[in-house]
């Protein structure tokens, strides 16, 4: 529902949902600025091409004159310039997450995509299949953000006067003077429930806290809604148990009610049969490689159509659906070296990448170049998970946990002891501290056929750009 014009300023602007929240609201009609501690891409380049100001680092003048609402951003805490402005003066203020729904969600139809892992893969092919289905009902064009750049948009977010409105639910907390997780703001009519595994261990205790957040969110669909959730994981299971609304399994097992059978790559296609309710549904095909993706397709697909979209347009947008940026995505090739980035938060999506680039380059030695980054990897909490996910390699490389010193050394990731794990049990590995070493090591060893998925979940101080720099002043 659309408010009067306001001057909003979004504090943390460049995070992946803070910098879509400014191009929707910015699309709404008000006037946004936005400040960070320093302009990064990919946000920071499409706020330029909206012509929203970044104002860089964070400063009270940054308030001046002072905007009729601070957005705060959830890695913002108190001592910041800007937050200790906002308290003083009371300058109103609110979450990217309260603000969304207020501004957007109200009077639509919430279609929230949740889970540890595919959040980001799935909301875009389930944005991708309503605006195929919108070709034939101009009425199912979508409304969306997701956390990342889908390709088929070219963008994260979009605005349109109809009512579905496809949204990422993120687990993490929402802001300093909100610690629930930002999902619970969304009041869903349809959910899509991919994983549930311990994440996020800056902010959750356990396991235990993690599903609890994920039980208070399916409390929130309505009995008219429609869960569908992953069937492989006791975790998600127990999650949807006591779920008032109609609830879909999906998985490989015989027993769900969408299934996945004879799946295969061929031909730089995933291909696979996809049965509901013990018939066969569609056959299927996209470009996207791995087992992950596939389940990601058929949890869209299974939403999609319980809220009315054609099967025609699903199997239409599946293969058409391309990726979304920062998921195995190819940066480079070069001297028959290839280069992936891939956006690697968690021991179980690493495994995942590694076994989808398998699949895709069966005869290729693989490389793993890890920067230990999120708040989960940079933990020892999940080491032995790790450990277990790069032994898929047949090289591994790690650098040094991302700002190590704000951990205390007692939780701490020591990758040494990742090394030595991984070179007991046979899987070449080395550390190396930064970008500069991890390149001058590897630029002389790679060779034609070789691919490289370099892993993180930031910007690891340019290594994509300067990795495929190197490779080809050697080939010169």
């Amino acid at each position: 529902m659309k408010q009067e014009t306001r001057h909003i300023h979004l504090s943390g602007i460049c995070g992946t949902a803070m910098a879509s929240l400014a191009g929707l609201l910015q699309l709404h009609g008000h006037r946004i600025t936005g400040s960070d501690k320093a302009a990064y891409p990919p946000m920071s380049d499409l706020l330029a091409s909206l012509g929203i100001p970044i104002l860089e680092p964070y400063a009270e003048a940054n308030l001046s004159p002072a905007p009729d609402l601070v957005v705060i951003g959830n890695a913002l805490s108190r001592g910041n310039p800007e937050i200790e402005r906002v308290l003083d003066e009371r300058i109103p203020f609110t979450s990217m997450a309260a603000l969304l729904r207020e501004e957007f969600l109200v009077g639509r139809e919430p279609l929230v995509v949740a889970g540890t892992h595919g959040k980001t893969t799935t909301t875009s092919m389930l944005a991708w299949i309503y605006q195929v289905a919108a070709r034939e009902n101009p009425a199912q064009e979508p409304s969306f953000l997701i956390g990342g750049v889908a390709e088929n948009f070219g963008t994260s977010f979009q605005l349109r006067p109809t009512r579905a409105f496809i949204i990422e639910g993120d687990e993490y907390d929402t802001a300093f003077f909100d610690k629930g997780p930002k999902f619970l703001h969304y009041f869903p009519d349809a959910l899509i429930l991919t994983h549930v595994e311990f994440d996020h261990a800056d902010i959750y205790a356990d396991l235990e806290a993690v599903k609890t957040a994920f039980k208070r969110l399916v409390n929130l669909v309505p009995r008219r809604g429609l869960i569908v959730a992953y069937d492989g994981s006791d975790n998600v299971s127990e999650c949807v148990a006591r779920a008032f609304c109609r609830v879909e399994r999906y998985g490989f097992s015989e027993s769900s009610d969408w299934c996945i059978r004879n799946l295969r790559h061929e031909n730089g296609l995933t291909r696979w049969e996809l049965w509901r309710t013990g018939a066969l549904w569609a056959e299927l095909a996209m470009r996207m490689a791995g087992e992950h993706n596939a389940l990601n397709a058929i949890a869209a697909a299974a939403l999609a159509f319980g809220q009315g979209v054609s099967k025609e347009a699903i199997v239409d947008a599946l293969a058409t659906f391309k990726s979304v940026k920062r998921r195995l995505e190819v940066r480079a090739q070069i001297g028959g070296v290839t280069i992936i980035e891939d956006f690697a938060h968690h021991p179980t999506a690493i495994r995942e990448t590694l076994r989808a680039l398998r699949a895709v380059y069966p005869q290729s030695r693989l490389w793993a170049i890890l920067e230990p980054r999120s708040n989960t990897l940079r933990r020892k909490v999940l080491e032995a998970d790790l450990i277990a996910s790069l032994r898929l390699a047949d090289r591994v490389v790690l650098a040094s946990v991302y700002q190590q010193q704000l951990i205390p050394d007692a939780e701490r990731l020591h990758p040494e002891d990742v090394v030595r794990a991984l070179n007991a049990a046979g899987t070449p590995a080395e550390l190396c501290p930064d970008v500069e070493a991890i390149i001058n090591r590897i630029s002389p060893q790679l060779q034609s056929g070789d691919v490289v998925a370099i892993l993180s979940n930031g910007g690891f101080d340019g290594i994509y750009e300067k990795l495929p720099l190197r490779l080809n002043e050697l080939q010169g």
